[in-house]
Protein backbone atom coordinates (compact mmCIF):
# COMPACT_ATOMS: atom_id res chain seq x y z
CA UNK A 1 0.00 0.00 0.00
CA UNK A 2 1.44 3.37 -0.98
CA UNK A 3 1.47 6.54 1.05
CA UNK A 4 -1.09 9.27 0.38
CA UNK A 5 -0.39 12.94 0.73
CA UNK A 6 -2.49 16.11 0.51
CA UNK A 7 -5.88 15.54 -1.19
CA UNK A 8 -5.24 11.84 -1.75
CA UNK A 9 -2.35 12.20 -4.22
CA UNK A 10 -0.42 8.93 -4.24
CA UNK A 11 3.31 8.82 -3.59
CA UNK A 12 4.71 8.02 -7.05
CA UNK A 13 8.34 8.07 -5.90
CA UNK A 14 7.83 5.24 -3.42
CA UNK A 15 9.20 2.65 -5.83
CA UNK A 16 11.97 4.86 -7.22
CA UNK A 17 15.05 2.83 -8.09
CA UNK A 18 13.40 -0.55 -7.73
CA UNK A 19 12.84 -1.04 -11.47
CA UNK A 20 15.08 -0.79 -14.50
CA UNK A 21 18.12 -2.51 -15.90
CA UNK A 22 19.97 -4.54 -13.28
CA UNK A 23 22.75 -6.73 -14.65
CA UNK A 24 24.10 -9.52 -12.50
CA UNK A 25 27.00 -7.55 -11.09
CA UNK A 26 27.86 -10.20 -8.55
CA UNK A 27 28.30 -12.94 -11.16
CA UNK A 28 31.95 -13.32 -12.11
CA UNK A 29 32.96 -14.46 -15.59
CA UNK A 30 34.45 -17.94 -15.35
CA UNK A 31 32.43 -19.02 -12.30
CA UNK A 32 29.85 -21.77 -12.05
CA UNK A 33 27.04 -19.27 -12.64
CA UNK A 34 28.65 -17.94 -15.83
CA UNK A 35 31.24 -20.34 -17.29
CA UNK A 36 33.56 -19.37 -20.13
CA UNK A 37 32.31 -20.40 -23.58
CA UNK A 38 35.38 -21.27 -25.67
CA UNK A 39 35.79 -22.73 -29.17
CA UNK A 40 39.06 -24.36 -30.26
CA UNK A 41 40.14 -26.18 -33.43
CA UNK A 42 41.96 -29.29 -32.15
CA UNK A 43 42.44 -31.62 -29.19
CA UNK A 44 45.98 -30.34 -28.62
CA UNK A 45 44.76 -26.76 -28.37
CA UNK A 46 41.98 -27.91 -26.05
CA UNK A 47 44.57 -29.40 -23.67
CA UNK A 48 46.54 -26.12 -23.71
CA UNK A 49 43.41 -24.12 -22.89
CA UNK A 50 42.39 -26.58 -20.16
CA UNK A 51 45.76 -26.13 -18.42
CA UNK A 52 45.33 -22.32 -18.50
CA UNK A 53 41.76 -22.58 -17.20
CA UNK A 54 42.66 -24.92 -14.32
CA UNK A 55 45.73 -22.83 -13.43
CA UNK A 56 43.51 -19.77 -12.85
CA UNK A 57 40.60 -21.70 -11.24
CA UNK A 58 38.06 -20.86 -13.96
CA UNK A 59 35.15 -22.97 -15.14
CA UNK A 60 34.81 -23.29 -18.91
CA UNK A 61 32.82 -25.10 -21.58
CA UNK A 62 35.30 -25.91 -24.36
CA UNK A 63 33.96 -26.95 -27.76
CA UNK A 64 36.15 -28.50 -30.46
CA UNK A 65 35.14 -27.35 -33.95
CA UNK A 66 37.66 -27.28 -36.80
CA UNK A 67 35.25 -25.51 -39.18
CA UNK A 68 34.94 -22.36 -37.06
CA UNK A 69 37.66 -19.86 -36.20
CA UNK A 70 39.11 -20.24 -32.69
CA UNK A 71 37.30 -18.08 -30.13
CA UNK A 72 38.93 -17.65 -26.71
CA UNK A 73 38.02 -13.97 -26.23
CA UNK A 74 36.25 -14.61 -22.92
CA UNK A 75 39.34 -16.34 -21.52
CA UNK A 76 41.58 -13.44 -22.56
CA UNK A 77 39.14 -10.96 -20.99
CA UNK A 78 39.09 -12.92 -17.73
CA UNK A 79 42.90 -13.08 -17.62
CA UNK A 80 43.50 -9.40 -18.44
CA UNK A 81 41.55 -7.76 -15.62
CA UNK A 82 42.98 -4.27 -14.99
CA UNK A 83 44.59 -3.57 -11.63
CA UNK A 84 43.84 -0.49 -9.54
CA UNK A 85 46.53 2.16 -9.83
CA UNK A 86 47.99 3.37 -6.56
CA UNK A 87 50.12 6.47 -6.22
CA UNK A 88 52.56 7.37 -3.46
CA UNK A 89 51.44 10.17 -1.23
CA UNK A 90 53.34 13.40 -1.75
CA UNK A 91 54.95 14.71 1.41
CA UNK A 92 53.48 17.69 3.24
CA UNK A 93 55.17 21.06 2.98
CA UNK A 94 57.02 20.84 6.28
CA UNK A 95 58.11 17.20 5.99
CA UNK A 96 61.75 16.45 5.18
CA UNK A 97 62.38 16.10 1.44
CA UNK A 98 62.46 12.57 0.00
CA UNK A 99 65.45 13.30 -2.26
CA UNK A 100 67.87 12.99 0.68
CA UNK A 101 68.69 16.64 1.34
CA UNK A 102 68.24 17.97 4.83
CA UNK A 103 65.87 20.70 3.64
CA UNK A 104 62.10 20.79 3.98
CA UNK A 105 60.03 19.60 1.02
CA UNK A 106 58.69 23.12 0.34
CA UNK A 107 62.21 24.57 0.06
CA UNK A 108 63.74 21.72 -1.97
CA UNK A 109 61.48 19.85 -4.43
CA UNK A 110 58.10 21.44 -3.71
Amino acid sequence: MSKFFYRGTPDVMGTHGSAGYKPNRGVKLGSAAKPLMLVVASKERQQEVITIVTEHNFIANIEINADVKENIVELEAALNVPKTQRFDKTPNRNDPCSCGSTKKYKKCCG
